[in-house]
């Protein structure tokens, strides 16, 4: 094992990378597709079906937990200088 390595920091690094770097995109695509849901099958592409309040409160979470993501990683980057 090479001593200049820290593996108890790689990991965390690397889970965070993973969270912040596909989770939260993941996050923001799954609120945009509740927002606009598919069609239904066999029917006019013109007559697509409105989000109802159960995917517009979804959405909505899904945006505020992407924002709050966001904040806190602004705040620790203004608060370690």
């Amino acid at each position: 094992m090479n001593s200049w390595i820290n593996l108890n920091a790689l990991w965390k690094i690397v889970v965070v990378g993973l969270l912040t770097g596909a989770g939260l995109p993941a996050l923001f695509a799954i609120g945009l597709r509740l927002l606009s849901p598919p069609a239904p099958s066999g029917g006019a592409a013109a007559g697509r079906s409105a989000a109802g309040p159960v995917g517009y409160a979804l959405a909505g979470l899904c945006f505020a937990v992407v924002l709050a993501a966001i904040g806190w990683g602004i705040s620790v980057i203004v608060n370690h200088s």
